[in-house]
Order: structure tokens, then C-alpha cells, then sequence
């Protein structure tokens, strides 16, 4: 549950980073966006396969 939650707050943080990054004509921040978005679905998926793995 706590990756799951970790990695929403990380993919609404890299969402807005990147929609800044874009409005501002700023590469480096629309990176860090992705990036940061991309850690989030990660976390996601964590804690999406422990879910699973502690309903068996």
C-alpha cells in the first residue's frame, strides 16, 4: 500500500514538473518530470506485484 501511494504522489510530482517544464520552455525540468513520473509508475507496479503476492 505504501508503494502505491509513494508512486502516485511521485507521478502527480513529474506530471506537474513536466507541465512547468513545458510552460517555461525548460528541457531540464520536463526531464526531470519524466523522470520522476516514470519513478512513480515503478513504485506503482511495486506495490501492485507485493498486493498480489501477499493475497496468495
Amino acid at each position: 500500500m505504501i508503494d502505491k501511494a509513494k508512486g502516485l504522489a511521485n507521478e502527480a510530482a513529474g506530471k506537474a514538473k513536466r507541465a512547468i517544464g513545458e510552460a517555461t520552455n525548460r528541457p531540464d525540468i520536463t526531464a526531470d518530470g519524466d523522470r520522476q513520473e516514470a519513478k512513480g509508475d515503478l513504485q506503482k507496479a511495486k506495490g501492485d506485484v507485493k498486493g498480489a503476492i501477499n493475497r496468495i
